[in-house]
């Protein structure tokens, strides 16, 4: 094979489209060497794929077997959208080039991200908050994006975000309302240990900006379907023998077996104690158990 697939995927719900992604790029994906392979690890599989959720707050919306669990995807969702790892950003010393809220909330260019000296010409943006007054403003606005990328430094580093691109447009409704549809682009994307949480942090903000432009204009203002642009979503051959068994349960075709309502009492008891650890201590899922 010489052309990298091309995979499109229709689902009604996250876990959903999380499993039905899965199962297309292990069946169908390239076998390509990365740049994080060891020696002895098989070639990842790898695809460029287009996710459609239809409704991405649709019950069941968790899936139980996504490598995580409720802690770590209520500390991922609040970085995100909250940015309460905004703080860990220090590339001078090492540590993070980026977050995705700072990139979005508070984007910046620089020419050398890990120079502290190195000039910033420009003031921080708040890409979503142009988002939301833009299309409050201009409700039929095709304008309306946010990007992560900074040419001027990225490219420089080896650690470039993966999300690269988030765009927003409104729909009118025959009542008079709006729904928001949203797409994200993604570079490169780990299928496996990362698409879920990339998923549910993402629709979280598709949300939040739907309920401020809602609030601007005065009109309710629905969550429409989530579109997921990867350029290469792959699965690593390093961690193969522990997805292979989760893929195997996947190929009944029932998600539903394997997936969470939202007010499941187990998943919303875990989500509120990770709420409360976090609000004391934004650093405590990171810390050593």
């Amino acid at each position: 094979m010489s052309n990298i697939p091309v995979i499109s995927i229709d689902a009604g719900c996250l876990p959903e489209a999380w499993e039905a992604a899965v199962l297309a790029v292990w069946d169908d994906g390239i076998e390509i060497k990365t740049a994080y392979d060891k020696p002895g690890d098989p070639p990842s599989k790898d695809a460029t794929v287009m996710i459609t959720v239809a409704e991405p707050f649709a019950e069941p919306r968790i899936h139980k077997n996504f490598p995580g669990g409720p802690e770590e995807l209520e500390s991922y969702r609040q970085e995100v959208v909250d940015g309460i790892h905004d703080h860990w950003i220090d590339p001078a010393a090492g540590k993070w080039t980026y977050t995705y809220h700072e990139r979005l909330f508070a984007y910046s260019p620089v020419e050398d991200i890990r120079n502290p000296k190195s000039p910033k010409p420009f003031i921080k943006i708040n890409q979503i908050q142009y988002i939301i007054d833009s299309l409050a403003e201009t409700t039929f606005s095709r304008r309306s994006q946010a990007i992560t990328w900074m040419p001027t430094a990225d490219v420089k580093t080896d650690d470039p975000p993966c999300l690269q691109r988030i765009w927003c447009r409104l729909i009118e409704n025959s009542t008079g309302g709006f729904c928001l549809n949203m797409n994200t682009h993604w570079r490169s994307r780990d299928l496996y240990k990362a698409w879920f949480m990339n998923a549910y942090a993402m629709t979280d903000l598709q949300k939040i900006i739907a309920e401020k432009i809602s609030a601007k204009i005065k009109k309710p203002v629905t969550i429409g379907r989530y579109v997921d642009i990867t350029d290469s979503l792959h699965i690593y051959g390093s961690y193969f023998r522990d997805a292979a068994a989760e893929v195997e349960k996947m190929r009944d075709g029932d998600f539903k077996k394997r997936a969470w309502h939202s007010d499941n009492p187990a998943f919303a008891m875990m989500t509120a104690e990770a709420r409360e650890k976090l609000a004391k201590d934004p650093d405590w899922y990171a810390k050593p158990k």
